[in-house]
């Protein structure tokens, strides 16, 4: 009765690979579609040959902090803050504003600089920086 009956079809051992290729083909179809043409470009004028030298340097403010606490303006002594505001004030609604050089002393305590910077940045001073830091590696 189960011996061989010629009515039962053979076993079928190979993978029928064409509905994956068929899906393969969709994904790959949907991301040619999806991705942008590269058609628009942007134009740029780039400048030829090295760059013109500077006409005027930038006049530089020097700001010395001592030890002690005590200011300078480009080596000469500061009243108080009050004048500091209304020198940097001036500074920075000049027509052309200076480069402000803050150079702290090493043993100066932080809150003296911090101060300086805070009413550089109130007064509306927009170039700022603090010089000789390489002192403080040490």
């Amino acid at each position: 009765m189960f011996q061989d009956e010629p009515d039962d079809p053979d076993v079928m051992i190979d993978i029928n690979t064409t509905p994956l290729i068929d899906v393969m083909l969709v994904l790959l179809i949907m991301l040619i579609i999806t991705i942008p043409l590269q058609t628009h470009s942007v134009r740029l004028d780039m400048p030829q040959g090295p760059p013109p030298p500077a006409t005027t340097l930038p006049e530089v403010v020097r700001i010395d902090i001592d030890a002690q606490g005590r200011i300078g303006w480009n080596g000469e002594l500061v009243a108080d803050r009050a004048d500091l505001e209304t020198r940097l004030r001036q500074a920075a609604t000049a027509a052309n504003p200076p480069e402000v050089h803050v150079r702290p002393d090493k043993a100066v305590a932080y809150f003296h600089v911090a101060g300086v910077m805070a009413s550089a940045q109130h007064q509306g001073v927009t170039k700022l920086g603090v010089v000789g830091a390489e002192q403080f590696l040490d």
